[in-house]
């Protein structure tokens, strides 16, 4: 029914955990971002923004031709809508659900992206941008922190909001964070991890890669990409 477009990135693993959850049948497409395959002609009819996941419904509940969107809020909250699962119809709770995809969206992944970058991949040691997103990330792993002093999850009910967080932060080693500061994140990551539909969507990862996203190799393809020329 629906094809997913997929590498194994914290952003690809934010689909793949809902269509694990929601026992959706689908189909993975590996799409190698390291070897540059998120260029190709027929995905970037998909995903013009050449970026991981896409996905195509072939069975849209509107009973019309297959429908395709990129960006993952936006999949994970057509895949709410679709299945009725993991996004409230209840007004506030709703709201909460989706301010947290959003928070997600544009501030922690981002902010956690430009971590990995500066702290691990770049080829040159900036101390004012390793500091500045190392505590980017400290202060946003703090809001996570506070949020779930009095929850479960991060909107109450697990919800499309931890599956758009979840994959993030499950990096923070990496990300220069104290896991042991943050009690109520490393319970909550601790309980989501013990999800067998989390556990199957990892499986699946390694799977199709267990290499590295980033190595020598794939720098040049992943990183310093201007306006690419057309045919």
């Amino acid at each position: 029914m629906i094809d997913l477009y997929y590498w194994t990135t914290p952003n690809g693993h934010k689909i793949s955990i809902f269509l694990e959850e929601a026992g959706l049948e689908y189909r993975t497409i590996p799409i190698h971002i390291g070897r540059g395959d998120q260029f190709g002609e027929a995905f970037l009819k998909i995903s013009p923004n050449n970026k991981i996941p896409a996905i195509v419904d072939h069975n849209p509940v509107d009973g019309g031709a297959p429908l395709s969107l990129f960006e993952s809020g936006a999949i994970l909250e057509y895949l709410a809508e679709k299945t009725g699962k993991f996004l409230s119809k209840d007004l506030r709770q709703r709201w909460d659900t989706l301010q947290w995809l959003y928070w997600q969206m544009g501030g922690f992944g981002p902010m956690l992206g430009q971590n990995h970058h500066f702290k691990q991949y770049a080829p040159e040691k900036i101390d004012y941008a390793i500091d500045r997103y190392v505590k980017e990330s400290e202060r946003l792993y703090g809001v996570l922190d506070d949020l779930l002093a009095d929850r479960d999850y991060m909107a109450g009910e697990y919800s499309i909001a931890d599956m758009a967080t979840y994959p993030w932060a499950k990096g923070w080693e990496k990300q220069g964070q104290d896991i042991e500061t943050l009690p109520n994140v490393k319970r909550w990551l601790d309980a989501i991890g013990e999800r067998p539909a989390v556990q199957r969507a990892y499986a699946l990862a390694d799977e199709i890669s267990q290499e590295a996203v980033v190595n020598e190799d794939s720098k040049s393809v992943l990183f310093g990409q201007g306006r690419r020329p057309k045919d």
